[in-house]
């Protein structure tokens, strides 16, 4: 009993103290001092990787930054003081998980709404109530209120304090050391053209994000915006923090170490009609599409037939563009993508030192060359050189160059060094193993993966070009399975099949990815290496193209009948 009321003795003692030392360190402090003190105490906890595994740390600082706005609540630095108390807070619920975390990070958001609502605080501290609305259904509510309130909905005079015109900025937050686990924002890529923008996040680890569309905001000259939060993140530090689009959609991108363990990343928009946002795998990466007014994310629009068919036969010298403008086909420019590339090879070959990447690239070049001498459309090679190029950016090229057709072309693999045979294939849900496998490969991708692709796929089957694409791949598969089974044995169709290929994800055209023959197979990796062979492959495909374009308009090719004699 004795020793009960010792330890209890020590308890309130170091309490008074505490409370003392306190009340004595706060004494004559001003508020703008306790501020930089608590951003001294953060900036040591970001610092320290125990630290930031300790809630008391996480407590300490917090009640530095109340301290802020309770020793002048009518101040300039109060607004800054909650902020960075919200702040804290939301940022310790991330790592633990726990309610009331959550609740006092709102709470302190709230309370910056309605008692500084002129604080350039405010406009934040909306941002972050809607950002912990994403991130948890269960503070639905919150955000509801909140609009109500803003809506009058709920009547209750308050009375907020005058802040002066001239406040603080909080300091950005610094880079932290982040325990194991964290992801390292990267690079941001973009492509674009006046009615189509792709945005690229490159992380280095899968990761968790959300990301909200704010409304413009003309009181503090801010324009309709993007953001997007990457959770247990840090910023490279090679990171360009600013990058210039300054296209008919967007203006710029601009990413920052948001909280200890949050890089944003911010859109400012010009003007849009809608956008997407998914992500891939293998390394991870955001991709982020944006469509303009005036882009084409409708669906395809079959054409009408040309008043006056174009006859090869003639003489007359016309240009390529001036001649699809004339058949008015729908098929004015064709993007051809040779994959893989640089230090990808792709699947090696039966013969040694044999590489999908240098097939398809010969490949690709004498198609190009094929249909332009013939069909006199505008092609496009995604590279023509033996160069690396990532998955989107293929994709985003064809879509940038405002294409009408998206031809990849590879060549199969297969560990049964017998299978062999020729497949077109065109972006849907996979409906096979077999199909599962090709996608896997082709992505660089684990066949797990592929689910979480097919999700996404639900998403953009909408803007799909999914029927010209399936109508696209049976022309092309029929005429090169027809066509070479003239010329060579052992010729073997696998069909037309669906599945979800990255490179084909986003494309708004109908785009196909036509796998030639299998280099795993020592027959077929003989002929895929035989010159005479890759032109035939060409001449097929290129029929197949002529054939679906026939079909879309059926005057397109008739031949000038020669004028009767008199």
């Amino acid at each position: 009993m004795i020793m009960i009321d010792k330890k209890i003795r020590i308890v309130l003692f170091s309490i008074c103290s505490l409370f003392i030392f306190c009340s004595a360190a706060s004494a004559g402090k001003s508020p703008k001092d306790q501020y930089y003190q608590a951003e001294s105490c953060y900036k040591y906890l970001l610092e320290n990787q125990k630290k930031q595994q300790d809630r008391k740390s996480w407590l300490y600082c917090i009640q530095k930054y109340k301290e802020v706005h309770r020793l002048n609540p009518y101040g300039p630095w109060a607004a800054a003081g909650l902020y960075k108390t919200g702040l804290l807070y939301a940022g310790l619920y991330r790592l633990s998980n726990i309610n009331s975390d959550r609740k006092e990070a709102l709470t302190f958001f709230e309370q910056i709404i309605k008692q500084y609502p002129k604080s350039r605080y405010k406009n934040q501290a909306v941002d972050e109530i809607r950002r912990i609305s994403i991130i948890s259904p269960v503070v639905e509510s919150t955000e509801v209120r909140y609009i109500k309130r803003k809506a009058g909905l709920l009547q209750k005079k308050i009375n907020p304090p005058k802040i002066p015109e001239q406040e603080p900025a909080a300091k950005e937050t610094p880079l932290p050391l982040f325990p194991k686990g964290f992801s390292t924002v990267k690079d941001l890529r973009f492509w674009s053209n006046p009615n189509y923008t792709r945005i690229v996040i490159d992380s280095d680890k899968e990761t968790s994000f959300t990301h909200c569309l704010l409304k413009k905001d003309p009181s503090i000259s801010k324009p309709e915006r993007l953001y997007v939060d990457l959770s247990k993140s840090r910023l490279g530090k090679t990171f360009e923090k600013t990058k210039q689009i300054n296209d008919d959609l967007l203006k710029d991108a601009r990413a920052g170490q948001y909280t200890a363990d949050t890089v944003r990343v911010v859109i400012d928009i010009k003007s849009f009609k809608n956008y997407k946002i998914f992500s891939l795998k293998n390394p991870f990466r955001i991709v982020i599409d944006v469509w303009g007014k005036n882009g084409k994310q409708e669906k395809y629009v079959k054409k009408s037939p040309p008043e006056k068919a174009y006859y090869p036969s003639t003489n007359k010298k016309i240009t390529p563009s001036a001649i699809a403008k004339q058949l008015a086909l729908g098929v004015q420019t064709i993007v051809i993508d040779p994959g893989h590339g640089g230090h990808d090879f792709g699947a090696p070959g039966y013969i040694k030192g044999t590489h999908e990447k240098d097939i398809v690239l010969k490949l690709a070049k004498n198609l190009a060359r094929k249909i332009k001498d013939t069909i006199h459309c505008n092609v496009i090679l995604t590279r023509e050189t033996d160069r690396f190029l990532t998955l989107e950016e293929r994709t985003a090229i064809a879509n940038t160059k405002n294409a009408d057709l998206f031809i990849s072309i590879h060549t199969n693999a297969s560990r049964d060094k017998r299978a062999y045979g020729i497949e077109t294939y065109f972006l849907n849900l996979a409906t096979d193993d077999e199909s599962i496998m090709v996608a896997a490969k082709e992505n660089a991708t684990s066949t797990k993966n592929i689910s979480d692709l097919q999700s996404i796929l639900l998403d953009l089957m909408q803007n799909a070009k999914i029927n010209e694409s399936s109508r696209l791949a049976t022309h092309v598969q029929d005429s090169m399975f027809h066509r070479l089974r003239e010329q060579y044995n052992q010729i073997k169709s696998k069909g037309v099949k669906q599945a979800p290929f990255y490179v084909l994800l986003g494309a708004q055209m109908p785009a196909v990815l036509i796998e030639t023959a299998f280099i795993s197979n020592e027959s077929e990796c003989k002929r895929l290496i035989n010159s005479t062979y890759q032109e035939r492959v060409c001449d097929s495909i290129l029929l197949g193209i002529r054939n679906y374009i026939k079909e879309t308009n059926p005057t397109a090719f008739i031949e000038k009948k020669p004028d009767k004699q008199t």
